[in-house]
């Protein structure tokens, strides 16, 4: 595996470039995004399993079954969900519009929206924006990040040199958080050439471990879309460098959304080892940064054991021997063998806190292994999502 350093300023691929827009949909900042691969590109994506998915969702899972993608538009502050038949035409007309942009046709061009749920989606505002979009392409990623933000603080992107080739990742999201596929919005673009079924493998591994284990409140959104593209235009190179390349990254990206949660103040990263089976360290390590009371106690400094044994202690389904059980915060050990130890009450306040906060907890059972990313609950998060629809 290559050694993984991230630009300090992040560039796209060759032949990737993007561009955003105020069109209307927001009162200030951009609301819409166009990201544009001068060739077609292999692609691949994974979809919200929510049971009230969006029109966009809708329509990309027809898109991508062609492997094929010129261009993603997204637009922000409308999610085009809840919008029936009509919100599905929208949604076709959109990807039309950015389509007679570019050149290309309807069904090379992934549509995404975020936002409100149950408002229609003001096509006519985003068709008169597309118009001309183009000629404002260019080659600097955050400037498509910040066209799809919501809530978020600051626009997300990241990219990464690997063989001959370039990976950068675009993602926005930081409420109404934990998937089960991807994350709110993510989008990768390489110039690497790879094919589209290895390519659609690559990027559900890396989703698992990394997108896959974020959650900021529990909550699978309606509009959640992870996409790669890949138009080869770096050449063919290592597989696993590649593949391995896509996963820090993923897992980078990952910690940055979680970081960003809606009123967050700290980073909570939760490993459980030592479990029986995977599915058993993963329930456990999202068992502690979906809870409440860890969220809080993490919020206020607090070193209350009980919230962290509670928390691995209601997974009724998994193996869990509290005698074998110990617990760790920032480095100090918490638990020895399902007790409390004698710990210096002030030094983990201290490691409290910290922006990162690492939980761990060994299970003393088996070899597998989980890592979950998560913030804490604070009353920004309260004052965030109290008007969400009104504002």
């Amino acid at each position: 595996m290559p050694d993984l350093v991230f630009h300090d300023t992040p560039r796209f691929p060759r032949g990737f470039r993007c561009a955003s827009r105020l069109v209307g949909l927001k009162s200030s900042g951009k609301d819409l995004a166009l990201f544009v691969s001068d060739v077609d590109a292999a692609a691949a994506a994974v979809f919200t399993r929510n049971h009230f998915p969006g029109a966009p969702v809708i329509v990309g899972r027809e898109t991508i079954r062609g492997g094929r993608l010129r261009a993603v538009v997204v637009n922000s502050k409308v999610s085009n969900v809840a919008t029936g038949a009509r919100g599905i035409d929208d949604a076709r007309r959109m990807a039309g519009a950015a389509a007679a942009e570019i050149g290309t046709t309807a069904d090379r061009v992934l549509v995404s929206s975020t936002g409100v749920i149950g408002v229609r989606l003001p096509i006519e505002k985003i068709e008169a924006g597309l118009r001309g979009i183009a000629h404002d392409l260019q080659d600097d990623p955050l400037v498509g990040a910040a066209g799809i933000m919501t809530t978020d603080t600051h626009p997300k992107a990241l990219s990464a040199s690997v063989g001959g080739a370039t990976i950068t990742w675009v993602a926005k999201g930081s409420g109404m958080i934990e998937p089960n596929m991807a994350t709110m919005l993510a989008y990768i673009f390489t110039d690497a050439r790879i094919d589209r079924a290895t390519l659609d493998r690559m990027l559900r591994g890396a989703v698992r471990d990394s997108f896959n284990m974020l959650s900021v409140d529990t909550d699978t959104s309606t509009s959640d879309t992870c996409a790669i593209l890949a138009n080869g235009h770096a050449g063919a190179i290592q597989i696993a460098d590649l593949e391995q390349t896509l996963i820090g990254g993923c897992v980078r990206m990952t910690e940055i959304l979680a970081r960003d949660g809606e009123g967050a103040s700290h980073l909570l990263r939760a490993t459980a080892r030592g479990a029986a089976n995977d599915e058993d360290a993963r329930r456990v390590a999202k068992s502690l940064v979906n809870s409440p009371l860890v969220k809080t106690m993490v919020h206020g400094a607090d070193p209350n054991v009980g919230r962290l044994l509670m928390a691995v202690g209601k997974c009724f389904d998994c193996t869990i021997r509290p005698e074998s059980t110990d617990v760790w915060i920032n480095g100090h050990q918490v638990v020895r063998g399902g007790a409390r130890v004698d710990f210096e009450d002030a030094a983990v306040r201290d490691a409290l806190r910290a922006d990162v906060i690492d939980l761990e907890v060994d299970l003393g059972i088996g070899t597998a292994s989980a890592r979950a990313y998560g913030c804490d609950l604070t009353k920004g998060y309260i004052e965030e999502n109290a008007a969400y629809y009104s504002s």
